[in-house]
């Protein structure tokens, strides 16, 4: 199923890009496998896959040690500024930072391994109050102070949308974090890129491509229903 599900979402990925005319390399998947075991990622990876996002610090360590080393993972789930450690040298980049704390103690462990750690900026772009992210407002002073860090490369930014069962209701979502981004590239702060714009997940990343996404986040739509107590 995994493999048919991939080409599927696929699909779909290059139909969103030929509406928004845009070029479909400018899209990234990941395959996000949390809860999921080692030989349903490695059918992915067999499919092609080489981008996977995890949501825990402990799982992502566990599987990058079983994993080939050509993966690039992506730390999508809120992190706790005492797990920063365990990843840091493992993560091609950080979708989730939502505060000063969390680059600081980023910026500290990146220096003693003597990496540069390529982040994301979350805005909980629809306010809503169970999910992580800073608001539309705070995001450039948050940029501005994150930028003065060493070790932390700002790359863009990282919204989840509300969970709908009509994929449209999230279009503004994502047109307005595209124009935050737009906004701040304007301002040109040293030290700060907006080319990622990672948006989109299994119920809505058609409409995330064509409203601007670089990185639609797919776990579900590849890997089919999570169970959790696993």
């Amino acid at each position: 199923m995994i493999a048919e599900n991939l080409k599927y979402v696929n699909e779909r990925i290059q139909k969103a890009c030929l509406k928004a005319g845009r070029d479909e390399k400018e899209v990234t998947l990941i395959a996000v496998s949390k809860t999921k075991p080692v030989p349903d990622l490695m059918e992915a990876y067999q499919e092609g896959c080489r981008e996977f996002g995890e949501n825990k610090v402990q799982e992502l360590v566990d599987k990058y040690e079983v994993m080939p080393k050509d993966i690039h993972w992506h730390m999508i789930g809120h992190l706790q500024t005492n797990k920063v450690k365990y990843i840091i040298d493992k993560v091609t980049m950080i979708h989730s930072v939502d505060s000063i704390k969390l680059a600081r103690e980023i910026s500290k462990e990146a220096q003693k391994k003597q990496v540069t750690v390529s982040i994301l900026i979350e805005v909980n772009v629809a306010g809503e109050e169970s999910k992580f992210g800073v608001s539309m407002e705070e995001a450039e002073p948050l940029i501005r102070k994150i930028a003065l860090l060493d070790g932390i490369k700002i790359c863009g930014l990282m919204t989840i949308a509300p969970y709908v069962e009509d994929e449209e209701k999230n279009r503004q979502y994502f047109a307005d974090l595209k124009q935050l981004s737009v906004d701040i590239a304007t301002k040109n702060i040293d030290n700060v890129n907006m080319n990622v714009l990672s948006m989109g997940m299994t119920g809505d990343y058609a409409v995330a491509i064509e409203e601007g996404a670089t990185y639609v986040r797919v776990g579900t739509g590849i890997f089919g229903e999570r169970h959790y107590a696993v």
